[in-house]
């Protein structure tokens, strides 16, 4: 299908310039000409190189780490936009940061996905495209359209061509159970769930594991990685309990602190990740297989410019 890009700019800010690349190449564009810098006290300063006026405008931006940075960015680049009379701006976030703090956990939380979700709306932004958001409900925060685009069939295509025998799909924690039986039904797969518990942020211990994974082949499969030791700790259990091999699958390679060191020690024979998040050079490790959501976030950026239907992608 042919596609008039005449009323068509693609930006991107810092946080993901390679899978903004991969998609303009996969668009048939070239990249807005726009500069994404800091002032010397840490201000960010943006500079639109290229007239917009009534443009349909779309940025690649992921708010990882440093997720503050990256999600200011955006905002500037919007409200850049918008002050330059664009007919429109989508910001396209492949990870969206703060979507943990989606509800009041205890007294006096903050929900701090929603004042997110405040704060792109009120910097002008006329729609977002995401992709598993790590609670499906952050979509009713905003009051504009939002597109939740899904990483899972990329990962079930992977360990389809794997061909494991005696497969079983693996939910983390409670939580997690709805992605783990949408991965399996395809796969023709049974599924097994971690119960878990979790003391303190960022810290958890298994309990139990709920379903037969003895001389399986095991993938657990979750939203993101962030530290890596709830995922970690279920790779060992699985593994105490008999399994096979164990292997994993994530949307977001959020990384952080000693989630490197523990992936790289742990019971895992590979670890499959999508590029929503860029992997620096120093993180890479040979357990992980990277895939890329290029493909999937140009054909919707394509059908949102063209006016098409985005369900029949995942039908």
């Amino acid at each position: 299908m042919a596609v008039d890009f005449s009323n068509f700019k693609l930006f991107t800010c810092n946080s993901n310039i390679t899978l903004a690349k991969e998609i303009a190449d996969i668009l048939g564009v070239e990249l807005g000409k726009a500069d994404v810098k800091k002032f010397s006290d840490g201000e960010i300063s943006v500079s639109i190189w290229e007239t917009v006026r009534g443009k349909d405008c779309y940025i690649i931006q992921s708010t990882n780490d440093p997720v503050n940075d990256n999600l200011m960015e955006l905002l500037i680049m919007i409200d850049a936009l918008k002050r330059a009379s664009a007919n429109s701006v989508t910001a396209v976030i492949p990870y969206y940061g703060y979507a943990r703090q989606d509800r009041k956990a205890k007294s006096r939380d903050p929900i701090t996905s929603k004042l997110v979700a405040n704060m792109l709306v009120a910097s002008g932004v006329d729609r977002v495209v995401t992709m598993d958001l790590h609670a499906a409900q952050i979509q009713g925060y905003f009051d504009i359209p939002v597109d939740h685009m899904i990483g899972q069939p990329l990962l079930t295509e992977y360990f389809r061509e794997k061909n494991l025998e005696d497969l079983v799909i693996v939910s983390p924690d409670h939580g997690s159970v709805t992605r783990a039986r949408n991965m399996a039904k395809p796969l023709n797969a049974p599924i097994a769930i971690i119960d878990k518990r979790r003391p303190e942020a960022n810290k958890s211990v298994i309990m139990n594991v709920i379903g037969d994974v003895k001389g399986k082949n095991c993938v657990i499969v979750d939203d993101m990685i962030d530290t890596a030791g709830t995922i970690c700790n279920a790779a060992q259990a699985l593994m105490d309990l008999g399994a096979k091999a164990v292997y994993g699958g994530t949307t977001h390679a959020v990384l952080s602190g000693p989630a490197i060191e523990r992936i790289a020690n742990s019971a895992f024979k590979e670890v499959v990740l999508l590029n929503t998040i860029e992997l620096p050079e120093e993180k890479k490790i040979d357990k992980f297989v990277t895939l890329s959501v290029g493909p999937i976030f140009a054909e919707t950026i394509k059908r949102i410019h063209c006016k098409i239907a985005i369900s029949d992608m995942f039908e």
